[in-house]
C-alpha cells in the first residue's frame, strides 16, 4: 500500500516531474497553505505531512490519527507543536542546511538592496526623476566591502554569508550563545554597536523572541542596516518601525515578519528605507530539489522501518 503524504503547498511542474518516479509507492495529496477545508479533509488519512510555513497546532496533530511523521521542508520547527507530536508518537524531522545556499544569497541580496537604496532608485528612475543624480548618494550609499558586517547567530547560513561578504572585502563579526573561539566573535551588545550591517540568523525560541528590542536597536549606529531572513519575531517590529521612521536606523532588508502573511496596513509598507520580500529567500528551484530529495528519502526510511534522519523530538520507536 502506498504511503499517504499530505504536502502542504502548491507544487510547480518541476516538483511534479521530480516526484513522478515515486508514484508507485508515494500517494501525495497537495493542499495550498490557505486551503483549510482541503487540509482538514485530507488530514485524517495522512501518514506524513510535508510542512512549510502554515502552523501545525496540537489540535491539528490530534486530528491526524494516522500521522507518523511531520517533515519540515526547512530547518525551523517553531511552527509545529513538537510537544504534542512527541506525546502522540509522531516524529518531527527537519532539513538543516538544505536551504542555506539560497537563504545566504537572499541575505546578501537584501543587504545590497537596502545599502544601495535600490527601491528608492528604482522608483525614481521609473518616474523620470533619476537624473540629475541625487548628491546624497555619494554621502550615504556604501560598499559592503567597506562595511563591518555583524552576524547574529553563526550556523550554516551565517557562515555562507560570512564567506560571501568577506570575499567582497567586509570585516565580519559574529556572535552566538558563547565565545566559540573563532576570529571575529563578540558579545551581542558590542557587535551591534560596531556593525554597519547587522544580519540575523537565529531560530525563534523563548530566548530569542524580541532579542532585538527597543534598547538593542537603539545601540546600533544610526547609519546601520538591519537584515532579517530568520524569523520575524526576533525583532520588535514596532521598535524597528519607529527607529526607521525617525532616522535612528538607516535602512532594513526584511524577508520575515512578526505576523505572516503580513496585514495590508503594516506600517513597514509606508517606509521607503525598507526592502521587503515575503519569506521567500529560501524559495528557489535548487532548494526545492534539495528538500524533495530529503523528504522522499525519509519517507522511504519510514516505509522500510529504518531510522529517520534529522528527527528533532525522538519519540519512542524512532
Amino acid at each position: 500500500m502506498a504511503l499517504r503524504v499530505l504536502a502542504h503547498f502548491v507544487p510547480g511542474k518541476r516538483v511534479l516531474d521530480f516526484l513522478a518516479a515515486e508514484a508507485d509507492w508515494l500517494d501525495i495529496r497537495w493542499c495550498a497553505a490557505d486551503d483549510d477545508d482541503g487540509f482538514y479533509r485530507e488530514l485524517p488519512d495522512a501518514e506524513v505531512i510535508w510542512h512549510v510555513l502554515r502552523p501545525l497546532s496540537g489540535a491539528d496533530l490530534k486530528r491526524g490519527e494516522r500521522l507518523r511523521l511531520v517533515h519540515k521542508l526547512g530547518a525551523g520547527v517553531n511552527t509545529i507543536d513538537v510537544a504534542t507530536a512527541t506525546d502522540r508518537g509522531i516524529a518531527v524531522a527537519n532539513m538543516p542546511g538544505a536551504n542555506a545556499p539560497s537563504v545566504a544569497e537572499g541575505t546578501v541580496l537584501l543587504m545590497l538592496a537596502a545599502l544601495r537604496r535600490l527601491p528608492q532608485l528604482d522608483h525614481a528612475t521609473r518616474q523620470g526623476r533619476g537624473w540629475p543624480l541625487d548628491p546624497e548618494l555619494g554621502e550615504t550609499v556604501r560598499d559592503i566591502g567597506s562595511c563591518t558586517v555583524g552576524l547574529v547567530g553563526y550556523g550554516n547560513i551565517a557562515k555562507r554569508v560570512a564567506a560571501v561578504v568577506g570575499a567582497m572585502g567586509a570585516t565580519v563579526l559574529h556572535t552566538s550563545t558563547r565565545d566559540d573561539g573563532r576570529p571575529g566573535w563578540l558579545p551581542l551588545p558590542e557587535l551591534l554597536a560596531a556593525s554597519d550591517i547587522v544580519s540575523l540568523h537565529l531560530p525563534l525560541t523563548a530566548q530569542t523572541h524580541h532579542l532585538l528590542n527597543r534598547d538593542a536597536i537603539a545601540s546600533m549606529k544610526p547609519t546601520a542596516v538591519l537584515v532579517n531572513t530568520s524569523r520575524g519575531a526576533i525583532v520588535d517590529e514596532d521598535a524597528l518601525v519607529g527607529a526607521l521612521r525617525d532616522g535612528r536606523l538607516a535602512a532594513a532588508g526584511l524577508d520575515v515578519f512578526e505576523a505572516e502573511p503580513t496585514a495590508a496596513d503594516n506600517p513597514l509598507f509606508d517606509l521607503d528605507n525598507v526592502v521587503l520580500t515575503p519569506h521567500v529567500t529560501w524559495y528557489t528551484a535548487d532548494t526545492m530539489r534539495r528538500y524533495l530529495v530529503e523528504a522522499v528519502s525519509n519517507c522511504r526510511r519510514l516505509r522500510d522501518g529504518e531510522p529517520l534522519a534529522n528527527v528533532v523530538n525522538l519519540p519512542t520507536g524512532y
